[in-house]
């Protein structure tokens, strides 16, 4: 939307004809196609502006001002020239003030030219003759020996870069610091676990929080070690054009420093495209985070469920159409639908960009268009997964008496010690004890005082409840502390 919150579109008139009418934001967002410009459109503001269409049409603008820049100052380029301090502050001045309405300039052109890349430079050429007063010919050092792949990889690049650090990190990290405060906060709350949804041996509801913590951080550390790369060699990576124009310049050396100067790791063998393997790396590991994530839903959706969770009441807000008790965990399944969706872009993305025809296709170019789609869907499943653990609280007694109706989970523990020592078939007695029957703390007890046991060992077992059997469960959690 534009910063005055009006946007005026083509609509259709009675008589067949298009009428244009200004529509506020709230009317924008309800004929929007898609729900992340629609429905969660406030929420991903600030995803919108990193990956929307004006912004990457903002960084274009900024490769092509840089690269101009960078030309004016190496040595050799006598027809460009340096270039004078003034224009040199004004062209930073350009870039770093880029607006919408710069970008919507930039539409206008391409509404002729039917290119994109070509629109923006056409754009800077014009702002150079018109507002520098540049000769024309001095102009056209604008895009100078570059192809549209030169420019845009560097684009999609700082914008990815800055969409990761400045929008979908920071977020990423505040859910896991919300999770791991929970889980420090219970690492010693007896929870009975579930294994094939079966009661199994005891856990602690902070030590199956702190298993989350520890798989996001990893995907996390993957994500932020991705190296990322720039490509500037011209048509097919050859940087063919340069050297006939300019033979005595070092083209290698001038790319290179152009490149790392942008910020990016050099990529000198390439083809017209930069291969896109680190997007791939990137959306691979920002996929896993969303697997994590919905593995996480799942799970606390579980927990509300079995009443080991309980969900804050939120003033006016309505469960169900039908049923007033209701109190759905709307914010787990919002966060498991959304972080589905950012998997499936992200996996197609990781899958088709690496491919390129030969030299070049152009198959990646709607296919990037899609990249803060994945980020916004991404971002949106880590807001509500946030939403949803403010909201909750575990509920001790619940949890307790759970675990009171469990005493056959003890089984492991008792068999466990009868093979410390030597006592004779002791899997096969727990199960004929224990196998698909609901086990008294009185069962137990009675089996385990006439085992042959040193009275050290069998004191320790009659001691043994279902809550206290939760074994490094509470020190296991606490390494977190130690992170």
């Amino acid at each position: 939307m534009p910063a005055g919150g009006l946007m005026t579109v083509q609509e259709g008139g009675g008589d067949g004809e298009a009428t244009g009418r200004a529509f506020t934001a709230a009317e924008w967002r309800l004929r929007a196609l898609s729900p992340l410009d629609g429905r969660y459109g406030r929420q991903m503001e600030p995803y919108a502006a990193v990956f929307s269409e004006a912004a990457l049409i903002r960084e274009r603008f900024a490769v092509e001002v840089a690269w101009l820049v960078h030309l004016s100052g190496w040595p050799g380029m006598a027809e460009l020239g340096p270039l004078s301090e003034a224009d040199h502050t004004t062209l930073r001045h350009w870039a770093a003030s880029f607006a919408e309405a710069d970008a919507a300039a930039v539409k206008q052109i391409e509404a002729r030219t039917n290119h994109d890349v070509k629109a923006v430079e056409y754009y800077l050429k014009r702002r150079l003759t018109a507002d520098l007063g540049w000769p024309a010919a001095r102009a056209e050092f604008a895009h100078f020996g570059a192809t549209s792949e030169d420019v845009n990889n560097l684009a999609y690049a700082r914008m990815i870069r800055a969409g990761l650090a400045d929008v979908w990190l920071p977020g990423a990290h505040a859910l896991v610091g919300d999770v791991r405060h929970l889980a420090l906060a219970h690492g010693a709350l007896p929870m009975l676990a579930h294994t094939h949804g079966q009661a199994a041996t005891p856990t602690t509801l902070g030590k199956e929080l702190a298993v989350f913590v520890a798989r996001w951080e990893r995907q996390l550390r993957s994500a932020q070690a991705v190296v990322v790369p720039g490509k500037w060699g011209g048509a097919t990576g050859t940087l063919a054009a340069h050297v006939v124009a300019y033979p005595e310049v070092d083209w290698l050396a001038l790319t290179r420093s152009f490149v790392e100067g942008m910020g990016l790791e050099w990529a000198p063998l390439t083809t017209q495209v930069e291969p896109h393997d680190w997007m791939a790396e990137l959306f691979g590991a920002l996929s896993r985070f969303g697997t994590v994530l919905i593995d996480f839903c799942r799970d606390m959706w579980s927990y509300v469920s079995l009443g080991y969770l309980r969900q804050k009441l939120v003033e006016g807000e309505v469960g169900s159409s039908a049923m007033p008790h209701k109190v759905n965990p709307i914010d787990f399944e919002n966060a498991e639908a959304n972080a589905g969706l950012a998997r499936a872009l992200f996996g197609h993305l990781c899958e088709k960009l690496p491919i390129s025809r030969l030299q070049r296709d152009l198959s990646d170019s709607s296919a990037l268009r899609n990249i803060g789609s994945a980020f916004g869907y991404l971002g949106l499943g880590v807001l509500s997964a946030r939403r949803g653990v403010a909201r909750t609280a575990p509920d001790p007694a619940a949890l307790a008496a759970d675990l009171d109706q469990a005493w056959e989970v003890l089984a492991e523990a008792v068999q466990t010690v009868m093979r410390r020592y030597g006592v004779e078939e002791p899997y096969e007695r727990l199960k004929a004890l224990t196998r698909g029957r609901v086990l008294t703390r009185e069962d137990l007890q009675h089996f385990v005082r006439e085992l042959d046991l040193p009275a050290e060992a069998r004191q320790r077992l009659l001691a043994l409840t279902p809550a206290t059997y939760t074994g490094l469960a509470a020190r296991l959690t606490s390494m977190l502390e130690q992170e």
